[in-house]
């Protein structure tokens, strides 16, 4: 039986990162809304209960029935979790006349509390918070403290509820990772055995066990993802595995043929298909972001479709969804607006009567790339950059033109193979090159030129739900820039996109 940990998410925006520093410790957990939460399994270890940009003073604040938890399960509430359980359990949560942002240090530390263990007086951590807890009831005793803080953690006595008013999941707090070790382990009994071998294992025979000799069909993309779901399903139900390889004509410059080559060595069952006028030809005067991409999706599966009823008998389609889609799917306020469609997150048209497979649904990017390499999968497939579904589609701003997507191409090669030859692109997460709906003037020889502008992002992330920009160095963005401007005809402009995620997302539709 697979041991969990159960995330309650209040809306923090650090949740997600909560559960890669457990994932980290070799313990799975899933993150679930306040408002959706699951029937608990005798599998549960332990729950953690996430910030929250509200406060508990609110009326319209998150809230659960702790009795669930309560006594049941070891809990660990963080910020607003703890502020939640103080207020309902009879304490007093007041607004801050300050509010509580930074860095802190450890003035108190309860001798011999299990969830300090190893954590000395002055650990260093990172608060967050408006709201303060001014009182603790008569049953809580308190187990640490800062200069400005004095209930910075709490244990509920005789139970194995703990609670704490700083981020341990943030590297601000130096001792954060020993914190939630002594919880998962010392508290919640966790034996630390989710690693990517054991997940590969499981997961070979949970697909065996439910597929048996069934057909599946897998849409690769060349990518990361979809590259360790088919090699997985290829190990557990080898030929009955039917891929196929999709040319939309949105993709990189070469890449349709690069990829096919790519897999042959691989033994996989797959099969390529040229769409790419039927997918331009959909995108012809579409400008809106979203209708781009559900005029792609809608063609895709059209295309992937007719394929799949080449395969007799075929009843499942496998899909390489990972966690972070399914988490940005979800809300913890329910139906919020879309921020983007994700391509393979959602239901099948009727007329498919497929059942869905979703093997990575469980894992963030790196546990993707970290179970490819338990397969043996060679660095050029693990290491490619993250590419979008819709490929350059939405990497061209406004409507969609044969002739923009070969501009783009041209210019999106240079920028990436600049990156590999500087022995820049293993050390960036993600890069791509930006058609810009503008036009602007140059001059080339003597002549006055009116030409399109390209702009370049790449980002630093661990697992996308965050990003930073990358300072790559000025020398090498200046040839790239040089040599768009030279050799792609019809840009005159290059620029660098400076912004992070949050506020700004990866790509720019």
């Amino acid at each position: 039986m697979l041991e969990k940990i159960i995330i309650l998410d209040f809306g923090s925006q650090y949740t997600q990162l909560i559960a890669r520093r457990v994932r980290e410790l070799n313990v799975y957990c899933e993150i679930h809304p306040f408002n959706n939460i699951p029937e608990i399994s005798p599998d549960v270890k332990g729950i953690i209960f996430s910030g929250s940009p509200y406060s508990v003073r609110q009326e319209d604040a998150p809230q659960i029935d702790l009795t669930k938890f309560h006594l049941k399960f070891p809990v660990l509430g963080v910020c607003y979790g703890a502020q939640y359980m103080a207020q309902q359990l009879g304490g007093e949560v007041q607004a801050s006349s300050t509010r509580e942002y930074g860095r802190a240090n450890l003035n108190f530390v309860a001798s011999g509390n299990k969830l300090f263990k190893n954590i000395n007086l002055d650990s260093q951590v990172w608060m967050s918070h408006g709201d303060t807890i001014t009182k603790i009831p008569e049953n809580f005793e308190l187990i640490a403290s800062t200069d400005s803080v004095k209930v910075a953690a709490y244990q509920i006595k005789d139970t194995e509820t703990y609670a704490i008013q700083f981020h341990p999941e943030v590297t601000h707090s130096t001792d954060g990772k020993q914190l939630l070790e002594n919880f998962l382990v010392d508290i919640c009994g966790c034996s630390q055995e989710w690693t990517s071998e054991a997940f590969v294992e499981t997961t070979i025979a949970d697909l065996q066990a439910k597929l048996g000799n069934d057909k599946v069909v897998l849409a690769l993309s060349g990518g990361v993802d979809s590259s360790v779901a088919a090699i997985l399903l290829h190990k557990a139900i080898g030929k009955n595995l039917h891929c196929i390889f999709v040319d939309n004509g949105l993709l990189r410059k070469d890449e349709y043929e690069g990829v096919l080559e790519q897999y042959k060595h691989l033994g996989l069952n797959i099969k390529g298909v040229d769409a790419k006028e039927r997918f331009l030809s959909q995108l012809a005067g579409v400008t809106d972001p979203e209708l781009k991409r559900k005029a792609i999706g809608r063609v895709f599966i059209e295309v992937f479709d007719d394929e799949a009823h080449q395969v007799q008998d075929v009843k499942w389609l496998a899909q390489g969804t990972i966690y972070p889609d399914v988490i940005e799917s979800i809300s913890v306020n329910g139906p919020s607006a879309t921020i983007k469609s994700h391509h393979n997150v959602g239901g099948l048209p009727d007329f498919m009567k497929l059942q869905v497979v979703e093997p990575l649904n469980t894992l963030f990017k790196d546990e993707v790339r970290r179970v490819g390499t338990s397969l043996g999968l060679e660095h050029f497939i693990i290491g490619r950059h993250p590419f979008p579904g819709p490929g350059l589609a939405i990497r061209i701003l406004g409507e969609v033109t044969p002739e923009k997507v070969a501009i783009l191409q041209e210019a999106d090669a240079i920028y990436i193979n600049n990156l590999k030859e500087a022995g820049l692109y293993d050390k960036v997460w993600q890069a791509g090159a930006i058609f810009l709906p503008v036009q602007s003037v140059g001059v080339m020889g003597d002549e006055r030129t009116y030409e399109n502008a390209i702009c370049l992002r790449a980002v630093e992330s661990v697992d996308g739900m965050t990003a930073d920009w990358c300072h790559l160095p000025y020398n090498v963005l200046a040839k790239i820039s040089n040599e768009i401007i030279n050799k792609v005809k019809g840009i005159n402009r290059v620029v660098y996109d400076i912004s992070s995620k949050p506020p700004a997302t990866i790509e720019w539709e």
